[in-house]
């Protein structure tokens, strides 16, 4: 079973989801800083960013074929 960059996406954006939703009482319990979070959650919209911008790349290739 081959893992597609559509799959990939959405799973950044599962776990973008997630880490918006449960890093806020992270961050209430002093579990986590707000600075922590906000960097998580930073590093995984430019992962996302960067899957997009391949799967545009990838859907260009396939129009020249």
């Amino acid at each position: 079973m081959g893992i597609t960059t559509r799959d990939k996406i959405q799973a950044v954006k599962r776990e973008l989801g997630f880490r918006k939703k449960v890093y806020p009482n992270l961050v209430l319990a002093k579990r986590m800083t707000q600075t922590q979070a906000d960097r998580q959650v930073a590093i995984f919209e430019e992962i996302l960013k960067d899957y997009e911008d391949l799967q545009q790349r990838e859907n260009k290739q396939m129009k020249l074929f």
